[in-house]
């Protein structure tokens, strides 16, 4: 077959930039495709060429097969790497492909398909001899088969769908009482989801640890897997952090649980890489249970890239021997030549804010700082708007170190030297999650993160974030270039003494003001706990401030009345008081105005002006990632404004209407 001179990378975000980082390095031409909502982003501007291939809706864009191959037939592209997620599991992409005659860098289709049904993927390795968790998979289970299934295999048991996942249609079943009930649930709610009701069950394992085992395998029949990855800390069946290798595992185990994974490839014709996905009790840690495979490359492969050894050296590139077994060439090593060194962990960075109850955010990025000594693939760049079209992940940081500890210190360091200004995220959760004393010890499990869910969420600005934005919005006030007029300058000079000039922000329960005398050499602060001294200086947009006697370095931006500031990993904007009042309006109160807690779509708008409504009665909904969320009215009152009509695009803390409190007369 020989190397490809040219692919097509079907996807867009970080994947599709550190894709074609590697296609660059191969010395092979790389496509990007994007939609509307990508004309400017990354991808396209890293890639050697880039097709418009539709809306921004992914259904018409990056799930559109279709023109994804006319893209690829234009641009002469001779294979299509899938990145992961859109159309990288899905078997009529891949067959289509090989229908036109373009190489789908991934397994064959076959090999999606058996690993796509949960029921038949778990028959296929149970006769290859792979551990799977006890329960009944046998396809069409009526509601008697089920119940007596359960108490065979004894509760607690799970039920699932045998379509789909994400947690839909699955029942946890702790009481025999609750069977019944709870497998008709499941069943209404899988044929809701997926159109498909076919449930299976299987003994709930206690505290239940994810573990995946990576695999390559090349069209000669040889598979090697190249270790396990640690998965556990997840929320919501969304990974978070990920390791490798696995804290938990013993050398014995990792080598069972690493033939295991073989085996199951290898049951399924299997080529290219891909996760055979485990389930083990932190109880019973010799113990493991095959849960699915994922068909394709993982978001957390760095991970394994970075502990990998071969040669004599650290370091394998999956995605280049992803292209290399689609070309048809051999994989270069057997299993003896791999071996482990040293630990990997991986944070995701999402453009979600874990206060709101990690809600989407978005908006425009105006400055993104990345970390230095460590790995980071990142998908964005400053200047790039994050919308609610697509999955909000925006980078993922990596640290790798000789020794567990070493490398979560090394990754913590990294998150506290990452900016992202101009939109909310996830790091200083991320930062909360590794310092908890069980992430630390190892002692994981899949429930952790909502154990402590209350802990990890980032905590109000203090006092010295509000004073940072003032003596930030004082130094944006001074003149530039000489000064002829003293009255130019901001200092609050008037015959006398010196005035004092007032700064507002919007805080979480309702406003700070901090007072200002003097210059940004020499200011003096009142604010609620008393008054003090503070420097503060700007160069670019790094501020450094120095108030009651300890300096702190923060990342800053401004825009449209908002200061955005950023240090130790946490993130603050805080608008001016003064611009959220005019825009209200001088009608109604101020908790009166009613916003989007998100940026996203509105679906519903039940309300109009001059409508009576009861607190707690739903106005709005708006949608965002499949997301949908109730906006309801603060209090009771009159709608005075309406800004938002159903099919609306809105963003951020965006006003939808205004209420004016009234009595019932």
């Amino acid at each position: 077959m020989g190397m490809f001179d040219t692919v097509l990378v079907a996807n867009r975000g970080e994947i599709a930039v550190r894709v074609i980082r590697t296609l660059r390095g191969m010395g092979i031409r790389s496509v990007a495709v994007f939609s509307d909502a990508d004309r400017g982003a990354r991808h396209v501007a890293e890639a050697d060429t880039a097709v418009h291939i539709g809306p921004s809706l992914a259904s018409e864009s990056y799930l559109n097969g279709e023109r994804i191959l006319d893209a690829a037939r234009e641009t002469g592209a001779r294979a299509i790497h899938p990145g992961y997620g859109f159309l990288s599991e899905n078997a009529k992409f891949a067959a289509d492909c090989a229908e036109a005659g373009i190489a789908f860098i991934g397994p064959p289709v076959s090999a999606i398909e058996s690993m796509g049904d949960k029921i038949r993927a778990k028959q296929v390795v149970t006769s290859a001899g792979v551990p799977v968790v006890p329960g009944r998979s046998d396809p069409g289970l009526t509601d008697a088969d089920l119940r007596a299934a359960a108490l065979e295999v004894g509760l607690p048991v799970l039920i699932k769908p045998s379509a789909g996942g994400g947690g839909k249609g699955m029942r946890l079943v702790h009481d025999e009482s609750e069977l019944t009930e709870q497998i008709a649930s499941a069943r209404r709610e899988a044929a809701a989801a997926f159109g498909d009701d076919t449930l299976f069950l299987e003994r709930f394992v206690t505290r239940p640890r994810h573990i995946e085992v990576q695999v390559l395998a090349d069209t000669r029949g040889s598979v090697v897997h190249l270790g396990e990855r640690e998965c556990s800390l997840q929320r919501r069946h969304q990974k978070i952090i990920e390791e490798a290798p696995s804290p938990l595992l013993d050398a014995e185990t990792r080598e069972r649980i690493g033939t295991a994974a073989v085996d199951a490839a290898r049951a399924v014709g299997y080529t290219g890489a891909g996760t055979v996905e485990f389930i083990v009790s932190a109880d019973a840690p010799d113990e493991f249970f095959f849960m699915e495979m994922n068909t394709r490359l993982q978001v957390e492969h760095p991970v394994t890239e970075l502990v990998t050894t071969v040669g004599g050296g650290r370091g394998v590139d999956l995605v280049e021997q992803q292209v290399r077994v689609a070309a048809g060439e051999p994989l270069p090593w057997a299993q003896p030549d791999l071996g482990l060194e040293g630990h990997a962990v991986e944070a995701r960075v999402y453009a979600e804010d874990p206060a709101r109850g990690f809600l989407p955010t978005g908006g425009e990025l105006l400055a993104v700082h990345e970390p230095a000594g460590v790995r980071v693939d990142s998908g964005i760049r400053a200047g790039d708007r994050v919308g609610s079209d697509y999955d909000p992940m925006l980078a993922k940081v990596v640290a790798w170190a000789g020794e567990r500890t070493d490398a979560l210190r090394r990754l913590d360091a990294a998150l506290a030297d990452t900016a992202v200004l101009g939109l909310r995220t996830n790091v200083s959760f991320l930062r909360a999650l590794l310092q908890h004393p069980e992430v630390v010890s190892g002692e994981l499990d899949t429930g952790l993160v909502e154990r402590d869910l209350h802990e990890l969420t980032a905590a109000a600005p203090g006092e010295d974030v509000y004073v940072a934005a003032a003596l930030e919005r004082l130094i944006a006030a001074q003149p530039t270039g000489a000064v002829v007029d003293p009255w130019e300058i901001p200092n609050g000079w008037r015959l006398g003494e010196a005035a004092w000039s007032s700064w507002r922000f919007a805080a979480p329960d309702g406003e700070r003001e901090v007072l200002l005398r003097g210059t940004p050499q020499e200011a003096e602060v009142a604010v609620e706990s008393g008054t003090h001294r503070a420097t503060a200086s700007k160069d670019g947009d790094e501020l450094t401030v120095t108030y009651r006697g300890r300096a702190r370095r923060y990342r800053c931006a401004h825009v449209g009345g908002t200061t955005w500031l950023a240090a130790a990993g946490h993130t603050w904007d805080l608008a001016e008081k003064k611009l959220l009042t005019e825009r209200t309006g001088s009608g109604g109160a101020s908790d009166g105005v009613v916003t989007s807690p998100m940026p996203g779509t509105v679906l519903a708008a039940d309300v109009a002006q001059g409508q009576r409504v009861a607190a707690g009665q739903k106005l709005f909904v708006v949608e965002a990632m499949k997301m949908e969320h109730t906006i309801t009215a603060p209090l009771d009152g009159v709608v005075t404004e309406v800004h938002a009509t159903k099919g609306q695009s809105v963003g951020l803390d965006q006003s939808l209407a205004v209420l004016e409190s009234r009595q019932e007369a």
